[in-house]
Formats: structure tokens, sequence, C-alpha cells
């Protein structure tokens, strides 16, 4: 009996190892956590509308904890505070890269003006399309890409 259980038992260690080894791997990131910036388009007149810096945390129901949300462009649209909200979805294959549906609204508090990021995470980038619908001088829309840093 003790034979076989010697044995059996470097079988099951080695294969927690490996197992172990291939779940603490670094090069499949599993979201995108972390600080990013973005810069958004005017798919009219193909100027900045916007720029805003923020970091997200991606949680367990897909949802985004937003904090350090930051405009660091003017705007009328908002100047008295937003709300964020966002989700995120994994997607695709990982063999090294995040790949993922993004959502992503900023709504003012003070005006009924909302900002509407949809696109697609991939790696260190998220890229999309965008749109602003509220008062006067607050709609607009076009394109957006956001980096991590």
């Amino acid at each position: 009996m003790k034979r076989f259980a010697v044995p059996v038992f470097l079988l099951c260690l080695t294969l927690v190892g490996m197992t172990l080894v291939g779940c603490g791997s670094s090069n499949h990131p599993a979201n995108i956590n972390g600080t990013w910036n973005a810069s958004l388009v005017d798919s009219n007149n193909g100027q900045t509308s916007f720029n805003f810096g923020t970091s997200l945390i991606v949680n367990g129901d897909g949802t985004l904890s937003i904090t350090n949300f930051q405009f660091s462009s003017n705007s009328s649209c908002f100047v008295n505070g937003e709300t964020e909200t966002g989700s995120f979805t994994l997607s695709g294959n990982f063999n090294g890269q995040v790949s993922g549906k993004f959502a992503f609204t900023v709504q003012s508090n003070s005006a009924n003006n909302t900002l509407t990021l949809s696109g697609t995470a991939t790696g260190n980038t998220i890229s999309g399309t965008w749109q602003l619908t509220g008062g006067t001088g607050c709609t607009g829309n076009g394109n957006f890409t956001m980096t991590r840093m």
C-alpha cells in the first residue's frame, strides 16, 4: 500500500503545481483594471471634443467601478459634476490579450446631458464610437480611443 501511495501523492503534487503555474501567469490578463486616458474626436469636424482620464475596475458582474474620473478638456455640458457608469464583457481569445465589449456613460448632474461610449477593448486600447445627447450645444458624435497608462 505504501508503494502505491507515494507515487500517487507525487503525481497529485505535480499536477497541482502545474495548474497553479498556469493560473498565475501574467501573460493572460483577465480584465481592464487600471488608469485610462480617453480622446473623443467629433465626426463632423475631426476635432477633439473631449479628453478625460479615469481609473477602472471590472466587478464580478461585469459592471465597472469608476474612480478618479476627470475631464481634462473644458465643456459647458459638464460643469457641476457628473455620474459615470459602465460595463465590460470579456470575449474571444485570451492568449495574452484582453478582449471584450466596453460600454461607458457620463451623465451630467445639473443638466440632462449624456455622453455614451460603446466600443471594444483589445489589450491596452479601447476604441469605438461616442454620442452626446442633451441641451443646446451639447450634442455630437464621433470616435474615441482610450489608452491604458
